[in-house]
């Protein structure tokens, strides 16, 4: 790849979708973009540099999508899903019990193993949560992610990483060579195409936020401008899970971290010292 050709489209790809492509990637940059080359019957991938920058829409779209880090898996990284399980949502069923209602946002939710999973503890729990409306809502900017996360059909790989066999054998069924999730987790999820560069207040608000795995694609402004929407649309004693290894001291004054280890954070407001937070409840 062209030295020109590479610096337009890292030029694009941070504009329409945040990530940051360093000078060290463009072998990962011609990785990506070669199926879409062989898929559209172009020559090369500088014959594909040439469409996006005539403005080709639609393949601008299938060329950053093609770029979208898809690497996720059920349970990722196991102990925040566990203190979700054991502190957060005893936490949320006293907190919230008047309303009896609470929502869960997956911010680049990919293909749907982390909303899922989450889904999968809630359904755990619903003899407790008898009459509760629970929504899970997953966003990410891949449209193509979103409709696999949708169809709900993972891979033998896919339910290997991270699920344990009796629960693969509860909530699954074989199909083929594949594995569909049952009905009554797929229904207890959303998904949304959704750019988290873009306004997030049409979501609703939101009373734990998973972003875990996103923002070290992102530039610091970016990192900043991205906490705080999602810090505008969580509830004043929301629960913010990062990943386990991203920090967010110096990145945002909006979080407060509960647990570094598991990458757990609450909302920094000016009179949060009247909050009990749910991160931190149980």
């Amino acid at each position: 790849m062209q030295p020109e050709d590479f610096d337009f489209f890292a030029r694009l790809l941070k504009e329409r979708s945040g990530l940051v492509l360093t000078k060290d990637k463009g072998y990962l940059v011609e990785n990506r973009l070669q199926p879409l080359v062989r898929q559209r019957r172009l020559r090369s991938i500088t014959e594909l540099i040439g469409g996006l920058r005539s403005g080709d829409d639609t393949l601008v779209e299938s060329a950053v999508d093609a770029m979208m880090a898809k690497d996720t898996g059920f349970f990722r990284d196991w102990n925040p899903f566990q203190h979700f399980r054991n502190v957060v949502l005893p936490s949320i069923r006293v907190a919230r019990k008047a309303k009896r209602a609470f929502r869960v946002l997956c911010a680049g939710a990919s293909t749907g193993q982390e909303a899922y999973s989450i889904a999968m503890i809630l359904h755990e729990a619903e003899a407790d949560l008898r009459g509760w409306q629970v929504e899970v809502l997953g966003i990410d900017l891949s449209q193509a992610a979103i409709t696999t996360a949708m169809s709900a059909v993972y891979s033998q790989f896919d339910v290997q990483r991270g699920l344990p066999i009796r629960t693969l054998l509860k909530n699954f069924q074989k199909e083929d060579d594949n594995w569909r999730l049952s009905e009554v987790i797929r229904t207890r999820v959303s998904f949304k195409a959704w750019n988290l560069l873009d306004d997030l207040f049409p979501l609703g608000r939101f009373d734990v936020v998973l972003c875990r795995n996103v923002l070290p694609y992102f530039d610091m402004p970016t990192k900043f401008a991205t906490l705080q929407k999602l810090s505008r649309v969580m509830a004043d004693d929301a629960v913010l899970y990062a990943g386990v290894e991203e920090p967010l001291a110096g990145v945002s004054s909006n979080f407060q971290a509960m647990d570094d280890n598991l990458g757990i954070h609450i909302v920094q407001r000016p009179d949060l010292g009247k909050i009990k937070s749910l991160a931190a409840a149980g």
